[in-house]
């Protein structure tokens, strides 16, 4: 659809991109979304809300709680980013993505007021996103923060209850030096009197959310302290005799379904007819029902090949975890990064015995795989540079028996570049 195209091109080309560009497309305060709001008839206003922010796991939570409630009937909004392969996966109703014609239309409506603001790309799609859901008039919404969380453009609404989910390392250029730091720009979600669930209690940062919670007068509760789950060897979740099958694959997603059932009772203390059979099967469907790719995601097997998002220290970790859990007699590694993260935090967790094909996705960030494998050989990692992602696994695929494993990662924009996902 060429209009499409064209509406596309005019939001990638005037607009910053954070995903592109990094720093520079990244607004310290919230004055561009209010203005784009206001322009809009304040949309955010219009629709129930669940706000998801946290360094990892926030998209798998997200899709989790968006399959749960839809399975219970709800007609169901999530906004999500970055998109893999196509922009309109960012904003989603029912798991059936906007219509590109949306897209044109609001392109259309707001170039005047586009013009005016000079707002990023983000807050653009974010904007863009709360129009969609007012107008098609869902019964709730649920909203992924992009980075952050007080400064973010989505930090707008009022949900009916907010959900952090994890922090880490990740994006410290922009959100402070320290974990508190960190986590004190997450809290910002927290609003006046609405309920907060965090996830997974972390002693360095739980007096952040705590003193926040204080403060706006906030019921506070942390799932970790009461989901305790017993994984069965199928990969389901054991709670006090309810068992849990998730097709969101990988022991990681443990923490993140704490964090999904808390804020599901929290729904249904507020009216929300939500049942556990909505909740299994809302969660043994996810990816059917939201349309979620690169999260552990199994790609071939013989030799078994998977791919995962996780790009961050922690999300690096879990990923590492998983692999070791796997059987396999040789394993090779598709690797690429972006300039702005902390490369050496990453490399120095990854595993010395794997043969590594150094690559880099197509955008402005990323890192090149030549200076790549140079920063790698100083962390005892060794192998060759395959600058394209496909290329990289293709050669990977030649290189390895179907006893081998080949892993694909260390970029969501590596995953986002492969051609069969």
């Amino acid at each position: 659809m060429e209009s499409y195209k064209k509406a596309l091109s005019y939001l990638y080309e005037r607009l910053p991109m954070f995903q592109r560009v990094g720093a520079a497309a990244y607004k310290n305060d919230l004055t561009n979304t209010v203005a784009l709001c206001a322009a809009l008839g304040h949309p955010e206003k219009n629709f129930k809300s669940v706000h998801v922010a946290g360094t990892n796991g926030k998209g798998s939570s997200s899709h989790m709680i968006a399959a749960v409630l839809q399975k219970a009937g709800y007609k169901t909004g999530l906004y999500t980013s970055p998109h893999l392969k196509e922009f309109t996966e960012r904003i989603k109703i029912n798991g059936a993505e906007v219509p590109q014609s949306f897209v044109v239309d609001f392109v259309e409506r707001l170039k005047p007021v586009l013009e005016r603001v000079h707002p990023s790309f983000f807050e653009t799609t974010v904007a863009m996103a709360f129009d969609f859901f007012a107008r098609e008039k869902v019964d709730i919404a649920v909203i992924e923060v992009g980075l952050g969380g007080r400064l973010d453009s989505t930090n707008v609404i009022t949900p009916e209850v907010s959900l952090i989910t994890n922090i880490s390392w990740d994006h410290a250029d922009l959100l402070g030096d320290t974990l508190k730091k960190i986590a004190a720009e997450k809290a910002g979600i927290i609003k006046p009197g609405v309920p907060v669930i965090i996830s997974e209690r972390q002693e360095e940062v739980a007096d952040v959310f705590v003193s926040k919670a204080a403060e706006t007068n906030s019921p506070i509760s942390f799932a970790s302290d009461k989901f305790r789950f017993k994984k069965m060897k199928n990969g389901a979740f054991i709670f006090s005799e309810e068992t849990y099958p998730l097709d969101l694959k990988g022991n990681y997603q443990e923490k993140n379904l704490a964090g999904v059932l808390a804020t599901i009772d929290e729904l249904r203390a507020k009216g929300y007819s939500i049942s556990s059979k909505n909740i299994k099967e809302g969660l043994q469907q996810t990816i059917e029902l939201t349309g979620l790719k690169g999260r552990w995601q199994t790609l071939n097997e013989g030799p078994f090949v998977v791919c995962d998002t996780g790009h961050n220290e922690a999300g690096v970790k879990e990923v590492l975890h998983q692999i070791a859990q796997q059987k396999f007699e040789r394993l090779f590694m598709v690797w690429g990064m972006v300039k702005d993260k902390d490369q050496s935090r990453v490399l120095s967790l990854l595993p010395k015995e794997a043969y590594y094909f150094f690559c880099q996705a197509k955008i402005p960030r990323a890192l090149s795989a030549h200076e790549l494998q140079e920063k790698a050989n100083q962390f005892g990692l060794f192998g060759k540079v395959v600058e394209g992602v496909n290329e990289a696994i293709a050669e990977a695929r030649q290189k390895a028996s179907a006893k081998d494993m080949i892993f694909i990662g260390g970029s969501t924009f590596v995953v986002a570049e492969i051609a069969n996902l």
